[in-house]
């Protein structure tokens, strides 16, 4: 394991900006996981990249197409059955937002 090189106060204005909750020993565990990641780029750097074109993608990528089937649908009363709680014959779900 490396050494912290982000200071504590970096650590958790980074978990912060991640919305992560993190506790002091976790702090200072990811600390160190940062900073080696970070030490990895810095090694990266010394590569010679001059000749190498940039790529946005290593592999060609492919779109893959199925022929849409017209299918009939579940009933509505059987997709209900197994709802928590219903409305009007739709999903009710607790509010996430105000």
């Amino acid at each position: 394991m490396g050494e912290m090189k982000l200071s504590h106060k970096q650590v958790k204005h980074i978990a912060w900006l991640a919305r992560l909750g993190l506790s002091e020993a976790e702090i200072e565990s990811f600390g160190v996981q940062l900073s080696d990641i970070l030490g990895n780029f810095e090694i990266l750097k010394e590569v010679d990249t001059v000749n190498v074109p940039p790529a946005t993608q290593t592999i060609p990528l492919k779109n893959v197409y199925r022929e849409d089937k017209v299918a009939k649908s579940y009933p509505q009363t059987e997709v209900l059955t197994n709802a928590p709680d219903e409305e009007d014959n739709c999903f009710k779900v607790q509010a996430i937002l105000e």
